[in-house]
């Protein structure tokens, strides 16, 4: 591979832009010409050896680069990320420049074997990997310090030098993904492989577990429409409907981890190694040398970071979950007031007034929960976690403790406090339906409407220019630029945990969650799409191989489900007549029932291997060659010896 890397040459000539880089202005020249020059140096140098051009547009050159790399040059780069690609024998191989011509599709002028997506993260590798060497601060900014090891991307960012770096967009492409994907309305599965090699593997994952859980929320739906209409006070029925809900959600999330790992591993990243994971951007303390890598870098101690979490974290976790219930107390009291108005009125007008408390209930929740996020994000960055991982870790533990006390804890109180069944009834419906709209319009139809709008204006400005091929890009990335930029699909998987929760903890009471939960996703499918390919710069593609933290979070909520429809229907008037004498043997039969479900949905998630048979044999035989070829390598470097 040394001599492929002191081979290659970082001319332009035929420059495909990838990524865009974009400077504060008033970058200062040396800076400029600093950050450039070791974008292009070579490997050897410490340099990314990529090739690297300014964009001119008609006010000269606006501190924008287009960024790009020869064939070869991202060839070498797939094999140093760990690219998985399929070999001529159907298999699949981690990608090697030596073996390139085993993998199906390579061909020396074929320019299309790696996707845009897999050319544009490797380039985000290498930027993310330039490393300082000897410069002790930013050449220009002597406030901006440097030692050695530290990224240089990562600097300029938290410097505010660097204002962002993303992904151009394919247009013919993205024109025809928005034709297959959301162009017209049609039954049938979305072009997750299209998804995938545009976007990548965590975006193409998210829209393939959207997919797959609007199809298992089908037979729930079909079933709980009879049990809606003609049983909706007979508890005997909703048994067997109780019974079935907690057997199908232990079902689908296994299911799942075998759809999950067919379609990793057609993309490659089931086999992906995981990398060793750098000190996450915002993360500072003392220059120290990591004991693991030999490299100086930031140290901050374990003990500060625990006091962080339990003396200033855990405590403001704790007030605004008590800020929570407290809002939720002050909801009981709209409640109250609207029942009170009813009685006293009895009119249409007072029979809508039943579902205004409900109603604001749910916008306040929505809206706290996003004030919470910022909040969340805030104290993880202060926390300074070392690790990606662990800042995402812990974030997530923040917002999934608080959302669920958030939407959920006003039903917990009136099932088990209250014991309205009615009031619980119109309560999850009007949450449910409430927060499905208020996301619809807060996630996709607003940013949607405000960058068509922007765009308009964009249009507007360059319609009276004479465009050629360069102006075109310019305008691209002028207009990109100002885009949003997509966050991750955190707020989306939250979003689908929340409407797991309403459909799964009470569906004993409100058969008809999983069918507004289908409507709403298909809907979702169409505006996550939309706003994927039309509101936001085009993301890096991240490889992964599951849906990660969210897989535990699902099974967690559906553990939680037995317990509380057990519950429920333990207190249900039929239930409770069969034990008149003794409330204590309704409560052990109650949890005798319990725990044999919890004991069938731990059987049944061991029994469901997590990925299929044919993936454990392939995964197997990758693993006996590698052995072999291992082997072989010392039994060859033990000859060599014997031989000196």
């Amino acid at each position: 591979m040394a001599e492929s890397w002191s081979s290659l040459e970082t001319a332009e000539s035929n420059f495909r832009p990838l990524v865009v880089i974009e400077l504060a202005k008033g970058t200062k020249a040396e800076t400029i010409e600093w950050f450039t020059k070791r974008i292009v140096d070579k490997k050897a140098d410490g340099g990314a050896q990529l090739l690297i051009k300014p964009l001119v547009t008609e006010n000269g050159c606006e501190n924008i680069y287009l960024v790009g790399a020869s064939d070869l040059r991202l060839l070498l780069g797939a094999e140093t990320v760990g690219l998985v690609k399929e070999c001529n024998d159907n298999s699949m191989r981690t990608f090697t420049y030596s073996s390139r011509k085993t993998f199906k599709d390579f061909a020396d002028d074929n320019h299309n074997f790696l996707t845009m997506a897999e050319c544009q993260y490797i380039i985000k590798h290498e930027l993310e990997n330039l490393r300082a060497k000897s410069e002790k601060m930013i050449p220009g900014y002597p406030q901006a310090k440097l030692y050695p090891g530290k990224s240089i991307v990562r600097r300029l960012l938290t410097s505010g030098i660097l204002v962002q770096i993303f992904p151009l967009h394919d247009r013919e492409e993205l024109k025809k993904l928005r034709h297959s994907w959301y162009g017209r309305v049609k039954i049938g599965y979305q072009p997750l492989d299209d998804i995938r090699c545009y976007f990548g593997e965590t975006i193409a994952l998210y829209f393939g577990f959207l997919e797959y859980f609007t199809f298992a929320l089908i037979p729930m739906a079909v079933i709980g429409i009879p049990y809606y209409v003609f049983a909706w006070e007979d508890y005997d029925k909703y048994v067997m409907f109780a019974t079935f809900n907690l057997l199908w959600s232990t079902v689908i999330l296994e299911v799942w981890k075998r759809i999950c790992a067919i379609l990793t591993y057609r993309w490659g990243t089931l086999l992906m190694k995981r990398q060793f994971e750098e000190p996450r951007p915002g993360f500072h303390g003392v220059l120290g040398i990591n004991p693991v890598t030999g490299r100086e870098e930031p140290v901050y101690s374990s003990i500060k970071r625990q006091l962080r979490i339990y003396l200033v974290s855990l405590p403001f976790v704790c007030l605004c979950l008590y800020f929570s219930l407290y809002v939720m107390m002050i909801y009981f009291d709209l409640e109250q007031w609207a029942l009170d108005y009813h009685k006293e009125n009895e009119s249409s007008f007072s029979s809508l007034m039943l579902y205004v408390p409900s109603i604001i209930y749910a916008i306040v929740i929505e809206i706290m929960n996003r004030i919470y996020r910022y909040a969340a994000e805030f104290l993880t960055s202060w926390e300074n976690h070392r690790l990606e991982s662990s800042y995402q870790n812990h974030l997530v533990l923040k917002v999934l403790v608080f959302n669920f006390l958030n939407c959920f804890a006003s039903l917990f109180y009136i099932a088990f406090v209250l014991f309205d069944m009615k009031l619980l009834r119109q309560s999850l419906a009007t949450l449910l339906i409430t927060s499905q709209i208020l996301n619809q319009f807060a996630e996709s139809l607003l940013p949607y409407w405000l960058q068509k709008r922007h765009n308009k204006k964009m249009k507007k400005r360059i319609c009276s220019q004479k465009t050629d091929a360069d102006l075109s890009l310019a305008d691209q990335v002028n207009m990109e630029k100002e885009m949003g930029t997509y966050l991750g699909t955190f707020d989306d998987y939250l979003e689908l945990f929340l409407q797991f929760g309403y459909v799964s903890l009470f569906s004993c009471v409100y058969p008809l969650a999983a069918v507004f939960a289908v409507l709403n996703n298909i809907t979702e499918i169409y505006s996550d799409a939309l706003k994927m390919c039309r509101v936001y710069k085009r993301p890096f593609a991240e490889p992964t191989a599951n849906i990660g933290v969210w897989q535990l979070a699902f099974e967690t909520m559906s553990v939680i489900s037995v317990v509380t429809n057990c519950m429920l229907i333990g207190m249900s008037p039929q239930v409770d007549a069969l034990f008149p004498d003794s409330k204590m043997d309704l409560v052990l039969t109650v949890a005798f029932v319990e725990h044999l479900l919890l004991a069938i949905k731990f059987i049944m998630a061991f029994v469901i291997p997590d990925k299929p048979r044919d993936i454990q044999m392939k995964l197997a035989k990758l693993e006996f060659e590698s052995l072999e070829a291992l082997k072989q390598q010392q039994m060859k470097l033990a000859a060599e010896s014997l031989k000196e």
